[in-house]
């Protein structure tokens, strides 16, 4: 791993280019002839995030191959898909902030936020019809499927509260690794189109989404609002099970056992509890568990790509694995 961490800026230098043509395709295909779509569209520009998916579409089109218009309409589809699943997930959350600002259903409540991720999603289906790749097309089509089924699970996991590591790791890929591995293959698909490019780009973005999946969840427990930008300990305060709490308790004397079992039971859950909680796992390890978890998929994810030859688009891809792993949000 590189000691150095750069940042997004520095990562994303070699493509400089390449995103002024995404940024271009991303304004059109956000614009509507309705007013308040184009008031959201703009609000969501304004305080975009670091664009991770199609940074990363367009990196594996480059370490495959070369970009062409499919890659930069893919990864429009791919950050499309993301926002609306992010809109859609605030709603259901009753998120307060989004990137450090309101979120949208806190500004326009849940009908409008609800409408404009459908809108959002209708834009998908669009501009895939125009990017005629029966391969793109079936990919992305199965993982608008795996990131709903995603969220059902880990809903439904938070009703029973029974929540093992071999379903949180079913879970996170479905919910978000997902989408992240499918923004490396499209790149390759609409690169090169080799079976081999496909399977390596897409093993990149499994292990490198685990990775960034645990790295949130940890934020959730360990991280602050003004840090993340996104209200913090929502995941235990809605009975979300995730990886550092399913380590401390299988590994936690029976007392402790009986003081998360309790906690877990509160309906609303105060500071003091979360607070209790935390150091619980804290003693226990969960939080370096986690941790180690995060080196280890990080290093799978370079992996998978050490047969290329060296280049400044590797460079970007492997820094965007060690920035995932030092990110404060």
């Amino acid at each position: 791993m590189r000691e150095e961490i750069k940042t997004i800026k520095d990562i994303t230098a070699p493509i400089f280019e390449d995103l002024k043509i995404f940024e271009s395709e991303f304004r059109e295909a956000l614009h509507s002839e309705v007013r308040l779509v184009n008031t959201i569209g703009k609000y969501l520009l304004r305080h975009k995030g670091k664009h991770i998916r199609p940074i990363l579409t367009i990196l594996s089109a480059r370490l495959t191959g070369k970009p062409t218009l499919q890659s930069y309409q893919a990864a429009t589809m791919i950050e499309l898909l993301h926002l609306a699943t992010l809109i859609h997930d605030d709603v259901v959350d009753g998120a307060d902030k989004r990137r450090g600002f309101l979120a949208i259903n806190r500004i326009w409540k849940n009908k409008v936020s609800i409408l404009m991720g459908d809108f959002l999603l209708s834009k998908v289906l669009i501009n895939l019809i125009k990017l005629k790749n029966f391969d793109a097309l079936e990919l992305l089509s199965y993982t608008a499927e795996k990131l709903s089924a995603g969220e059902i699970l880990q809903i439904e996991k938070s009703m029973t509260k029974n929540m093992t590591e071999d379903v949180y790791y079913d879970m996170i890929y479905q919910k978000t690794a997902s989408l992240i591995s499918t923004s490396c293959e499209i790149g390759a698909i609409t690169a090169s189109g080799k079976k081999e490019d496909r399977q390596n780009m897409s093993l990149f973005g499994k292990h490198l989404g685990m990775a960034f999946q645990i790295k949130d969840d940890l934020f959730d427990l360990e991280g602050s609002e003004s840090e993340t930008g996104k209200t913090v300990g929502l995941d235990i305060k809605k009975n979300m099970i995730t990886l550092p709490l399913i380590h401390s308790y299988k590994n936690v004397p029976k007392l402790a056992e009986r003081k998360i079992k309790r906690i877990m039971r509160i309906k609303h859950k105060t500071e003091e509890d979360i607070h209790e909680l935390k150091n619980i796992i804290h003693e226990t390890g969960g939080f370096n568990y986690a941790r180690k978890k995060i080196d280890d998929f990080s290093s799978m994810a370079i992996e998978s790509i050490s047969q290329y030859p060296d280049s400044v688009y590797k460079d970007s891809l492997i820094d965007l694995v060690a920035y995932n792993i030092q990110r404060t949000g």
